[in-house]
């Protein structure tokens, strides 16, 4: 496995381990730093969940919109942790391509979710990438 795939799929150990406890993802992403009993947490896979907590509202707000037939609250939690890191390296990441980051959040949740799960991140982050130039000039 890759670096940076290996860094989005701590992230979302990250960000669903947080919301499942209840927890801020800021505080679990210093625990994970500071504890020897996991595997580490790298720059990028850190990065990735402070942007996704500052631009949470943002990215959730994006997913609402996009996600046809889906409330953000309904969609299964992977899934959504999953959106939140794609939308995140669509519109914050540049070093990233639009179509690298969607394959990656689709990869992870062809292991990791439903069965289908992968088409439906596909669509949603196919959506907001096609628009992706707008919603980048305006942030």
């Amino acid at each position: 496995m890759r670096a940076r795939t290996k860094a989005r799929k701590r992230a979302l150990d990250i960000l669903f381990e947080s919301e499942a406890r209840g927890d801020d993802p800021l505080a679990v992403l210093v625990q994970r730093r500071e504890t020897d009993d996991a595997p580490p947490v790298s720059e990028y896979a850190a990065m990735l969940v402070e942007g996704v907590v500052a631009h949470r509202e943002r990215i959730d707000q994006l997913l609402a919109e996009h996600a046809e037939g889906w409330t953000v609250a309904r969609m299964p939690a992977v899934d959504r942790a999953l959106l939140r890191i794609g939308v995140f390296e669509l519109l914050w990441v540049d070093e990233i391509d639009d179509p690298v980051a969607i394959t990656e959040a689709v990869e992870l949740a062809r292991t990791l979710s439903t069965d289908d799960s992968p088409r439906f991140l596909n669509g949603v982050l196919g959506r907001i990438a096609d628009i992706g130039e707008q919603l980048r000039a305006a942030r």
